[in-house]
């Protein structure tokens, strides 16, 4: 894992603001140029994940950094936690945060 990726994932699983290079986050939106890929609802906890549209390596290698997130590609088609995701555009929800247990996420299926 690049370390701008371990930086700006603990300091949003911390709720806190960051900004390097390309990627930061406003401690409760993930964004990795300009577009958000990560977010948690703050009215449930509830985690959710997109590929914004752009299915690259930058885009896989930051979602790979959430805890509870596992993204891979195979004949061009991009897996959630080993489930196909046709349409990782849109958000998707990978569990729930809980700020009681050191910010880690707390996964559930799709």
């Amino acid at each position: 894992m690049r370390k701008v990726t371990s930086l700006a994932v603990s300091n949003w699983l911390m709720r806190k603001k960051f900004r390097r290079d390309n990627t930061y986050t406003d401690g409760t939106t993930l964004y990795l140029h300009g577009h958000a890929i990560a977010k948690i609802d703050d009215t449930d906890g509830m985690v959710y994940v997109r590929s914004a549209g752009w299915e690259t390596k930058t885009t896989k290698e930051r979602l790979n950094g959430i805890p509870g997130v596992r993204i891979h590609q195979k004949n061009w088609m991009w897996f959630l936690n080993n489930h196909p995701w046709p349409d990782s555009a849109q958000w998707a929800p990978i569990g729930r945060y809980s700020s009681e247990n050191g910010g880690m996420i707390i996964t559930n299926h799709i």
